[in-house]
């Protein structure tokens, strides 16, 4: 696939003939695939250079000087310096490879926030995280006497950005948000959010899980200290993902895993460690998979940051819209700034009684609590229906979608 061009209009066909899924028929009917923020789908370029790795080049990183070895080790690194310039990080030597946001948070829970903590200390997060930026703080304030502090939000799933700050007092540690809401779609403001933790000597970490595949993300412009991302998410392969963190908080980081290829020297007196990143990536690593997400992130580059964004900034205000013409459906989240997820729930319906006979007539979508039991909780309701968009989705998908709940909906009433 060629690069587009900026002034070129947006066409989602262009790109959906670039993934062989979207061409499935589920239950007898084309797919409509709206459960993107699950995991998207792949281009058949990853799925491409995840085959030929292992055809042409498979071999370990950085143990051997054979051919292999080192075609091995010069692709998984090239996606180090690809992911530096994706997030516009200072170096590549401040990207860590990890196996998805997941494992992100909790290097920083463990390695940088757990040393830093005692009794009566605090961490701030929102109402509406995901519960991967939930639990590893809830884990380690349990080992350490610290508590955990929460932002409240609005009805809409606006954060109070007021109370956010105001809980940003002398004990706070650190403070852990999400750029993107994973169930609300809400796109919180962290450049000034950043500021403010950043001007009271509090280091920021954003979970950026959801923001990638939406948003052009630049670490740098937002000030914060930690951004976790994954790859699977962003059209690359599961088990993929990155933390960015400053430098000089890695060098003061001790490792969270031990093993090979993350130490200088070892005796059984004493291990000296490697430097950044690499003292973080105990053990082989998905090599792949790696591969393939250095595939994924040229397949979004080429295709344009800027340009999937305001596509599908469009494409939720058409969906957005046409939701709201349906009887009795309620959005749960309706932030001004928000990305392409629409949650809800229609009246006299059970959420997973939704999603199921949607899926029989060709729709996937997901339904649940999303990993987040507080923003449920605070909602008053225990699952959703959650819709969410790609670049790769179209109009007619979304009139399909209305037209196959407007059907679900007679049937369940």
């Amino acid at each position: 696939m060629s690069t587009a061009d900026a002034a070129t209009p947006f066409d989602p066909l262009r790109y959906r003939a670039d993934f062989p899924l979207l061409t499935r028929q589920v239950h007898g009917k084309p797919l409509v695939y709206f459960d993107n923020a699950n995991t998207a789908q792949k281009p058949a370029s990853v799925i491409a250079a995840v085959d030929d790795f292992y055809r042409c080049h498979n071999a370990n990183v950085a143990r051997a000087v054979h051919t292999l070895g080192e075609e091995a080790t010069s692709a998984y690194e090239a996606t180090r310096d690809k992911l530096a310039r994706f997030l516009n990080a200072p170096s590549r030597d401040e990207i860590v490879f990890t196996s998805g946001t997941t494992q992100a948070i909790n290097l920083v829970a463990y390695s940088y926030a757990l040393p830093r903590l005692a009794p009566g200390d605090e961490i701030v997060v929102t109402q509406m995280e995901h519960h991967a930026n939930i639990v590893p703080w809830q884990l380690v304030c349990e080992r350490s006497g610290a508590k955990l502090r929460v932002a409240p939000i609005t009805p809409q799933g606006e954060l109070i950005e007021e109370a956010f700050v105001g809980l940003l007092g002398p004990r706070v540690k650190l403070a852990a948000v999400t750029h993107v809401s994973n169930v609300i779609g809400t796109v919180n403001p962290i450049a000034r959010l950043a500021r403010a933790a950043r001007g009271r000597g509090i280091p920021l970490l954003v979970d950026g899980s959801q923001a990638c595949p939406h948003l052009v993300v630049d670490v740098q412009a937002l000030g914060c200290d930690f951004y976790a991302m994954t790859g699977h998410k962003l059209f690359g392969p599961t088990g993929t993902g990155a933390l960015w963190a400053r430098r000089e908080h890695l060098q003061g980081m001790p490792p969270f895993f031990g093993g090979g290829e993350m130490i200088r020297t070892v005796s059984f007196e004493k291990t000296t460690f490697a430097d950044p990143p690499h003292k973080f990536e105990a053990g082989t690593p998905n090599i792949a998979g790696f591969v393939g997400l250095g595939a994924a992130l040229d397949y979004v580059e080429a295709v344009g940051r800027a340009r999937i964004g305001a596509y599908e900034r469009e494409l939720l205000a058409y969906a957005t819209a046409a939701l709201q013409s349906v009887p009795g459906l309620r959005l749960i989240g309706e932030a001004p700034d928000k990305a392409a997820v629409l949650s809800f729930l229609v009246a006299g319906a059970h959420a997973h009684d939704l999603a199921t006979l949607l899926d029989h007539e060709g729709v996937a979508v997901r339904s649940g609590h999303h990993c987040a039991h507080p923003l449920m909780q605070f909602y008053g309701v225990p699952a959703t229906v959650r819709a969410s968009l790609a670049f790769y989705n179209t109009r007619e998908e979304v009139d399909r979608f209305v037209v196959a709940l407007e059907k679900v909906r007679t049937l369940l009433a």
